[in-house]
């Protein structure tokens, strides 16, 4: 139930354009300041996942993580992905309740 929720969510943020998906662009979005939260897929591969917590510890983004990357696609509509950032505060603070 609560899986749903935070999908449906991820999914209206997408159709807002308050996200942003691929391992690059949330590198990206993360160092220019505009990540709100990053979601990275548990099964994410071990540098993918290095890279994006140590980016997230230095610039402050808080990092959640959900079971794996076919559920990350899916929440937004597309194939599988390993990362996305939530470009918007308010979707942010409302997902990292329901990702708790």
């Amino acid at each position: 139930m609560i899986q749903q929720k935070w999908m449906s969510l991820l999914g209206l943020a997408n159709r807002a354009r308050k996200l942003i998906s691929g391992e690059e662009l949330v590198l990206k979005d993360i160092r220019n300041g505009n990540a709100k939260l990053v979601i990275l897929a548990a099964d994410a591969s071990k540098n993918t996942e290095k890279k994006l917590t140590d980016k997230c510890i230095f610039y402050k983004v808080p990092l959640k993580r959900v079971d794996n990357r076919e559920l990350l696609g899916k929440a937004i509509g597309k194939e599988a992905r390993v990362a996305v950032a939530v470009l918007d505060e308010g979707f942010a603070k409302k997902l990292q309740t329901l990702l708790d």
